[in-house]
C-alpha cells in the first residue's frame, strides 16, 4: 500500500523512503516553493509600492486568497490527501459579494499571513535546505564530468582539489551516499513545511469540525434532559395511576362474593396490574435510575453489578461526582457490558472497575467467560461506542477464543464542582 504523506513514508519499517518517490516529490514541493516564494517576494514589492496609492491592501487579499489555493493544489506533493478549501460561498452572485465574504473571513487573514511569510522567510528557507541537501551531494556526483570538462583539476564544493579521476570518483561516491542520507532531513522538513502550510491554510476545517462536535455535545445533553423528562413523568403519572387501579382492585375485591368468578376476576386483574407496575418500574430505572442521580456512577455501577446473575466483583471506591453526561455515558455502557455478560459470556465471574484520576475517567469490565466477542454483530456497544465519541470517549474490547473479555472505557473530563454536587455515598459491589 502507497504511503499517504512523506512523514509516514519516512517512519516505515522497513525503510525504503530513500528509493521511492517521495524524496522526488518533498524536492519538487521545495523547489516550487523557493520559485514561487521569490515571484511572491518580487510581487510583494510591488504590492507595498501601489499601496501608497490605497490599491495594495485589495490586491494584497486578493493575491493572498490566489496563493492559498495555490498552495492547497501544491501541498498534493507531500500529502496525497486534499487539503480542502476553508472558504464560504458568497451570499449572492457578483464580485462584490464575493469580496466582502473574503473579506470578513478569517480563512482569508489567515492566507495573507502565509502569503508574507511565504514572501519573506520561507521561500529563502526552502532554498537553502534544497542547496545543502541536494545542491551540494549534485555537486559531488558530477565530479568525474567537471574534471573532464576542465581537463586537469576541479575543487569540488570549493575546498577539495581534485586532481585525477580516481579522486574524482571518490567525490561522486560520497555525493551518493549524501544524496541518500540527506534525502532523511530534505523529507522531514518538506514534512514539517507542509504541516505549516496546511494548518495555516486549512484551519477552517478544523472550526467547522469543532462546531459539529459542540453541537453534538449539546444534542446529547438535550437527549439526557428528554430521557429525564420521561422518567419524571412515568414515575409521577402512569406508576402513580396504575398503584391507584391496584389499591381499587384490591378494595373491589374485598366488597365481591368470595367464592364467585367476579372475585376471582378481580383478583387476576389485580395481579395483572401489579406485574404491570413491576414491568414499569423496571422501565422507569432502565431510564435512568434516581440512584444515579441522587449518588453519582459508584452507587449506579454497583446497583447494576447487584443485578447481574453472574457474580460481579466491584472497585468504584472514590469515584468523585462528574458532569450528568459523561455519569450517564459511563453507566449505560457500563450495564450493557453487565448484559453481554449475563446473555453471551457463560462466565462464571466478573469484574466492573472505574476511576478516575482527575482528568480521564477509566471504566473496565472483564469477565472469564468464552470470549470471541464482537460488537459487530449486534452486541449493542456499538450504538454506546457512538455516544462516547460524541464526548471524546473511547471504547475498546480485547475477547480472544477462549476469553477473557475485557472492555476499557475512556472519558476525558473533569470533576463536578461541590456546589452542584448531590450527596454521594460510598460504593458496594457483590463479591
Amino acid at each position: 500500500m502507497e504511503d499517504r504523506d512523506v512523514l509516514r513514508a519516512l517512519v516505515r519499517r522497513p525503510p525504503r523512503y530513500p528509493f521511492g518517490v517521495w524524496p522526488w516529490r518533498s524536492a519538487a514541493y521545495l523547489v516550487t516553493g523557493a520559485v514561487g516564494g521569490a515571484l511572491a517576494c518580487a510581487a510583494l514589492l510591488v504590492l507595498l509600492l501601489a499601496s501608497l496609492l490605497l490599491v495594495g491592501i485589495p490586491l494584497l487579499l486578493l493575491g493572498g486568497v490566489a496563493l492559498g489555493g495555490a498552495e492547497r493544489l501544491r501541498l498534493r506533493l507531500v500529502d496525497r490527501v486534499p487539503a480542502p478549501d476553508p472558504h464560504r460561498l458568497p451570499a449572492a452572485p457578483g464580485l462584490g459579494a464575493w469580496a466582502r465574504t473574503r473579506a470578513g473571513e478569517r480563512a482569508t487573514w489567515r492566507e495573507l499571513g502565509y502569503a508574507l511569510l511565504f514572501a519573506t522567510v520561507l521561500w529563502v528557507l526552502d532554498a537553502l535546505v534544497l542547496a545543502v541537501a541536494v545542491g551540494a551531494p549534485v555537486t559531488l556526483l558530477a565530479a568525474p564530468l567537471l574534471l573532464a570538462a576542465d581537463g586537469h583539476e576541479t575543487k569540488l564544493l570549493k575546498t577539495v582539489l581534485a586532481t585525477s579521476y580516481p579522486g574524482a570518483l571518490a567525490g561522486a561516491a560520497a555525493g551518493a551516499l549524501a544524496l541518500v542520507a540527506l534525502s532523511y532531513p530534505l523529507g522531514l522538513y518538506a514534512a514539517g513545511r507542509g504541516g505549516l502550510a496546511r494548518a495555516l491554510l486549512t484551519a477552517g476545517e478544523r472550526d467547522g469540525l469543532g462546531e459539529v462536535i459542540a453541537s453534538r455535545a449539546r444534542l446529547v445533553d438535550a437527549f439526557e434532559a428528554e430521557r429525564r423528562r420521561i422518567e419524571r413523568d412515568l414515575h409521577d403519572g402512569a406508576q402513580h395511576r396504575l398503584v391507584a387501579l391496584t389499591m381499587t382492585l384490591g378494595l373491589a375485591r374485598l366488597d365481591a362474593p368470595p367464592d364467585g368468578p367476579l372475585a376471582e376476576r378481580l383478583g387476576q386483574a389485580q395481579e395483572e396490574a401489579g406485574r404491570v407496575l413491576a414491568e414499569l418500574r423496571e422501565l422507569i430505572h432502565g431510564i435512568h435510575p434516581q440512584v444515579l442521580a441522587d449518588y453519582g456512577l459508584g452507587p449506579a455501577l454497583a446497583d447494576a453489578a447487584d443485578r447481574t446473575a453472574v457474580p460481579v466483583g466491584t472497585d468504584l471506591d472514590g469515584l468523585p461526582r462528574l458532569p450528568p453526561a459523561v455519569e450517564s455515558a459511563a453507566y449505560f455502557t457500563g450495564r450493557e457490558a453487565l448484559a453481554n455478560v449475563d446473555r453471551h459470556s457463560g462466565a462464571s465471574r466478573a469484574r466492573l472497575a472505574a476511576r478516575h484520576d482527575g482528568r480521564v475517567l477509566v471504566l473496565t469490565v472483564e469477565d472469564d467467560g468464552r470470549g470471541g466477542a464482537d460488537p459487530a454483530r449486534g452486541s449493542g456497544l456499538t450504538g454506546l461506542a457512538d455516544r462516547l465519541a460524541v464526548l471524546d470517549g473511547t471504547l475498546a474490547i480485547t475477547s480472544p477464543p477462549g476469553g477473557p473479555t475485557v472492555l476499557r472505557v475512556e472519558i476525558p473530563c473533569r470533576v463536578r464542582s461541590a456546589s452542584s454536587s448531590p450527596r454521594t455515598a460510598s460504593s458496594s459491589g457483590r463479591d
